[in-house]
């Protein structure tokens, strides 16, 4: 039997995936003794990789495909002069705290002097995503030196370091180390990506295709819900002015012809706002429900 070696993401990233997998129909049992999880998809082997060594090994065919952050395929290529030996399939636009992309930012101490890139000339820059922001420094014409760091980079400036470049979410961790933000110099998200040799294979192709789509499907579910009511004919214009859709609300015949069913998907904040507005549109039988995968 073909099997296909996927590589889970170990570290910040890796619960959020296993979840995702888990939307997406794919169980995998990570125990904290072994770097490979159990998946319930006999055409599976997974492998636990530390996201920053990721493109590596897939570009290497260690592994045939893997999940990792666009900030390290970045670094991987700017460190190996471009590679065409990984191939992105999928954007996943998740992270360790969020449904949403994240961002390598330079930050300098509140009080310091620097307002931008060009001001640190000759300045040290400490970051674990080292070549990414050599070629930042580059396209902006600043010769700084960027050390690499092997973490809690957030307290280095301005002792060790004059600025450095940070991932960050939200910029909590920023500004309770009185730092100060002064360029995005790379905006990142998972994505699922495959070594090109790899695809070769149809029945690789085959299989990666289908697992891009159910990890998609999974992602545009989140924080979606489906809303179900009845409601009648004559009522039936109202109704459907309150319902913002994905597509279009689904319109259905019931047996008693003055009748209609209604289902569509919504945003799930707006729930609450909205299920009172139908019943006062005189809507019935109204049912909302959760959804694990929108295939669009």
């Amino acid at each position: 039997m073909s099997t296909l070696k996927l590589g889970i993401p170990k570290g910040s990233l890796q619960d959020a995936t296993i979840q995702l997998f888990a939307r997406a129909g794919f169980n995998i049992y990570a125990s904290p003794r072994s770097y490979f999880p159990a998946i319930d998809d006999p055409e599976i082997e997974c492998m636990l990789i530390r996201a920053q060594e990721m493109a590596r090994y897939v570009a290497g065919g260690v592994l045939d495909a893997g999940l990792t952050g666009l900030d390290w395929v970045a670094e991987y290529e700017a460190a190996n002069g471009g590679t065409g030996s990984i191939v992105a399939l999928a954007d996943l636009i998740y992270a360790k705290q969020s449904f949403g992309k994240v961002r390598w930012v330079l930050a300098v101490p509140e009080e310091s002097a620097y307002r931008s890139a060009k001001d640190l000339e000759g300045k040290t820059v400490a970051t674990e995503l080292v070549r990414a922001t050599e070629a930042y420094f580059a396209r902006h014409g600043v010769k700084a030196h960027v050390e690499f760091s092997w973490g809690a980079t957030e307290v280095k400036p301005p002792v060790l370091a004059d600025a450095i470049v940070e991932v960050t979410e939200t910029g909590s961790s920023l500004r309770a180390n009185r730092l100060r933000v002064i360029d995005t110099v790379l905006e990142s998200n998972t994505q699922l990506i495959a070594n090109a040799g790899a695809l070769k294979d149809e029945w690789k192709r085959t299989k990666l295709s289908n697992i891009a789509l159910l990890l998609k499907a999974a992602i545009e579910a989140q924080g979606r819900v489906g809303i179900m009511l009845n409601v009648r004919r004559e009522d039936l214009e109202a109704v459907l002015a309150l319902l913002p859709a994905l597509q279009r609300p689904t319109v259905s015949p019931l047996s008693d012809g003055a009748w209609v069913a209604v289902n569509t998907i919504i945003e799930e904040r707006t729930v609450r706002d909205l299920i009172p507005r139908l019943k006062a549109a005189r809507a019935q039988g109204i049912v909302e429900y959760p959804l694990n995968k929108i295939v669009i």
